[in-house]
């Protein structure tokens, strides 16, 4: 068994954990056909070296291929999730991870979280970044 650890002394995006998986050595293919399980489509990773302070590594973005309403509602994210071709793991934990975000959002705005509107986290590239991330445990 192979472990990794994670030291995210100033915090870590789901873009840069792309781009650390594929520095470890996943392949961009099995990392897009992995992410293509959520059918979800107009989405693509671009991949490219990256220097930064001196510091090199890879950088992978998620880009949108066609304009979408990113803002989806928690019961939107878990059809997405669970008509998915992600293993039931990842699926679990995915949705253990939307509903945290979703509790903290109704938390803040004193409403249900069947009425928490997910902006930013609504979008492709956040539902993908979690999703991966997810994969990985």
């Amino acid at each position: 068994m192979k472990i990794i650890g994670y030291d995210c002394f100033s915090g870590i995006s789901g873009d840069m954990n792309l781009g650390a998986m594929i520095d470890l050595g996943v392949d961009k293919a099995y990392l897009t056909d992995e992410l293509n399980k959520l059918n979800l489509p107009g989405w693509e990773l671009l991949v490219q070296k990256d220097q930064r302070h001196g510091i090199t590594g890879t950088k992978v973005t998620v880009k949108q291929t066609r304009h979408e309403h990113a803002h989806r509602h928690l019961s939107e994210i878990e059809k997405i999730i669970k008509d998915s071709a992600l293993d039931n793991k990842t699926k679990e934990l995915s949705m253990k991870i939307f509903m945290k975000i979703a509790e903290a959002e109704a938390t803040v705005h004193g409403i249900s979280i069947d009425h928490v509107h997910f902006h930013e986290v609504g979008a492709v590239d956040s539902i993908i970044d979690v999703c991966w991330s997810s994969n990985l445990f």
